[in-house]
């Protein structure tokens, strides 16, 4: 059978190089039912911020002529929930685990790595600093690339795990804010966040 396995660096190798997009299967427990997910290279999980967030209202996806529009505001179960409750559910998927986390300051996204480090089972971290439905945050991270470079540098003190940066399309030049991750010590990128609709 052909080797299908790639190493993103700093420890994060995946059996495949297919993962679940964050938010898009939440934390990859919601899937079992429809597919073995031992079976992918990674769950890159839904965001998970120091706090729980209830989310934006309802409707949160409308479907449109062209595709859908979604507005789901990040809602998520905080930290120490995620680490309590789902993590030890999440490492027995038997497959990597890359979690995204976000805040809305830079100190809050510092406190969700520094909670997360001593978390078994986490192979990497996806910073989401493109997330354009919510009123506040994220996004002027993604939207900055000096904010974008200091976020990356004070994350990547503070852990040695894969630090993967979540990227908006919603600027003029995706790639100068890919330059500003990579010197700020970044491993990989990840392409794109939502487009603004």
């Amino acid at each position: 059978m052909t080797d299908l396995r790639v190493n993103l660096g700093r420890g994060l190798e995946l059996r495949n190089p297919v993962m679940l997009a964050s938010g898009t299967a939440g934390f990859g427990l919601e899937f079992q039912d429809f597919y073995p997910v031992s079976r992918l290279g990674a769950v890159v999980t839904k965001g998970v911020s120091i706090d729980p967030i209830v989310g934006n209202p309802t409707p949160r996806i409308v479907e449109t002529s062209g595709g859908m529009i979604n507005s789901i505001g990040l809602q998520n179960v905080g930290a120490e929930a995620f680490a309590r409750d789902l993590m030890p559910k999440i490492r027995e998927l038997d497959t990597r685990c890359v979690v995204n986390v976000f805040g809305y300051s830079e100190e809050g996204y510092t406190r969700v790595v520094e909670y997360l480090e001593d978390v078994s089972g986490i192979h990497g971290y996806e910073v989401n600093i493109s997330c354009p439905n919510v009123k506040k945050g994220g996004i002027q991270f993604g939207t900055n690339p000096d904010m974008t470079r200091k976020l990356v540098e004070s994350l990547r003190k503070r852990t040695d795990r894969h630090l993967m940066v979540k990227l908006s399309p919603n600027v003029t030049d995706i790639g100068e804010f890919a330059v500003a991750c990579e010197d700020a010590g970044a491993d990989s990128i990840s392409l794109i966040n939502t487009l603004l609709g």
